[in-house]
């Protein structure tokens, strides 16, 4: 079962919503626990990365639901964001904070299955892809298709995603067991690399997203070795 957020403050809208689930969830048999929320504030109350969908209302009369969005992001990467709106000027915006689509009032049912469904799908995908990194005061959900390194530096990590760097204690040999299945190499004892962002290798450097780092002398043959059987293995078409 599937946790689902409708974020929307006025009851029509919201009834509405929770209807149009509960005729997807008929029409295509999966089962889900929707819970409502009449504003933003109160989802970002002791947020819990629990939910796979959040129907989002974007103009709140306590709360802007972009605003939330981008709070919700900045310790959930997988979850799904549907805005709703009758403003379409927020499109931009809603790229900003990773949002899956829009839904333009007044909702019809074709355009929230299609949507709902991509939504789910997406969710899907990250889930697969995706590690929890335990941090400061909570833990925080990162899908490994937005993490482009790991770096070691006096026993600090830090994740350095394609938006921003999350730092926590730890090891580098536990992050490299965890990471393996999902293609991480490791260049030197300081770094582990998404090949998925590795634009060149050129000598002892790689680049990784933009960002040039260095082939340690002993790795560089194991490194190469490890990449061109991932690039063999198809992992550069995934």
């Amino acid at each position: 079962m599937k946790n689902i957020a409708v974020v929307e403050d006025e009851n029509q809208a919201a009834e509405l919503l929770i209807s149009y689930i509960k005729r997807y969830e008929k029409e295509s048999g999966k089962t889900f626990n929707v819970v409502r929320f009449c504003d933003a504030k109160d989802i970002l109350d002791g947020y819990k990365s629990i939910y796979s969908v959040i129907f989002m209302d974007i103009r709140m009369p306590e709360s802007n639901g972009m605003d939330a969005a981008g709070e919700i992001r900045k310790v959930d990467k997988t979850v799904s964001i549907v805005f709703i709106t009758n403003l379409v000027q927020y499109a931009q915006r809603g790229y900003e904070v990773d949002a899956v689509s829009f839904l333009v009032k007044p909702v019809s049912y074709y355009d929230f299955s299609m949507k709902f469904s991509k939504a789910l799908d997406i969710n899907n995908m990250n889930e697969e892809r995706s590690i929890t990194l335990k941090i400061s005061g909570g833990i925080y959900r990162v899908s490994t298709d937005k993490l482009k390194y790991v770096e070691i530096i006096r026993h600090r990590l830090y994740y350095h995603l394609v938006d921003e760097v999350v730092e926590m204690t730890g090891v580098l040999s536990e992050v490299e067991k965890e990471l393996a299945g999902y293609g991480f190499l490791r260049c030197n004892n300081c770094y582990l690399v998404n090949p998925k962002f590795i634009v060149k290798v050129k000598g002892f450097d790689v680049d990784v997203g933009g960002e040039v780092l260095q082939i340690s002398r002993p790795r560089r043959s194991a490194f190469l070795a490890e990449l061109a059987n991932w690039y063999a293995g198809g992992g550069g078409n995934e």
